[in-house]
């Protein structure tokens, strides 16, 4: 069995598919969306319309990038406050055509910075979050690999989060957790399992819904896409009040059975 540091590990490879690859296997007639009408366009954000099994979906992703030339232009996948701006913009108007939200995640959190503070990054995480928990229309989260601190949370916030099995889900990385704890970065390894990192123990927890198989090649994209697309037609099918009604008894349980054991 993988230690809760191997799991961190893996959450963190190279090999692992990229969001941008699993959009292009996911959906049809995709078209990406720029811009928050506000300050610019953060690439570490992909957003647009697409088909989903002929069903069209809003979809988000962090984008951590393919070369280190793209990986650098965005930031490694850390959303500026213009990236969370633009899954707002997006998210709104998925609501107005009464579209669902994909959420794909892979990142290590918000894009640490004094800039993106003067402009307001803790204001449009908390707004993300606000509207995703009020979004009249269902919505799905998958964790592909990181998903770290509230970078993520504003992503993870609908109906369902599922994370593929070799991911992880936290407040902030062990290396954080050991440092501030400890003071001692070294101890990342011991921090990751006083944390409870693995897929396992963060579903039994009840943070995430369901633990998924990793999706390698497009036979397990297109699984995955037909698993959604059941997924979206269930909750579509539940009137807007229940919806949220659902939506926010989750977040008010967020954790419990964890801490009842």
């Amino acid at each position: 069995m993988n230690s809760a540091y191997d799991v961190v590990r893996q959450a963190r490879s190279q090999d692992k598919v990229s969001t941008p690859w699993l959009i292009a296997q996911l959906l049809t007639h995709f078209h990406e969306l720029h811009g928050d009408q506000a300050q610019g366009d953060d690439p570490a954000i992909i957003g647009g319309v697409g088909l989903l099994v002929g069903q069209p979906v809003t979809v988000i992703a962090t984008n951590k990038g393919q070369t280190l030339a793209e990986s650098q232009a965005c930031h490694f996948g850390c959303a500026t406050p213009a990236g969370y701006r633009k899954a707002i913009r997006l998210m709104q108007q998925a609501a107005k055509f009464g579209r669902p939200v994909l959420n794909l995640i892979n990142t290590p959190g918000a894009f640490l910075g004094v800039d993106a503070e003067y402009q307001g990054q803790g204001q449009a995480i908390a707004q993300c979050i606000m509207t995703g928990v009020s979004l009249p229309v269902p919505m799905v989260s998958v964790i592909v690999g990181e998903a770290g601190s509230g970078g993520a949370l504003a992503l993870a916030c609908g109906d369902r989060t599922w994370m593929f099995a070799q991911s992880t889900y936290s407040v902030l990385s062990p290396e954080g957790y050991a440092s501030i704890l400890w003071r001692d970065g070294q101890r990342a390894a011991e921090a990751a399992e006083h944390m409870r990192l693995t897929p396992p123990e963060i579903l039994a927890d009840g943070i995430v819904d369901r633990v998924i198989p990793e999706v390698t090649d497009v036979p397990g994209a297109q699984q995955l896409g037909a698993e959604l697309a059941a997924t979206f037609t269930t909750l579509g099918e539940l009137p807007t009040q229940q919806l949220l009604a659902a939506r926010h008894e989750r977040y008010r349980n967020f954790g419990v059975d964890g801490l009842q054991e």
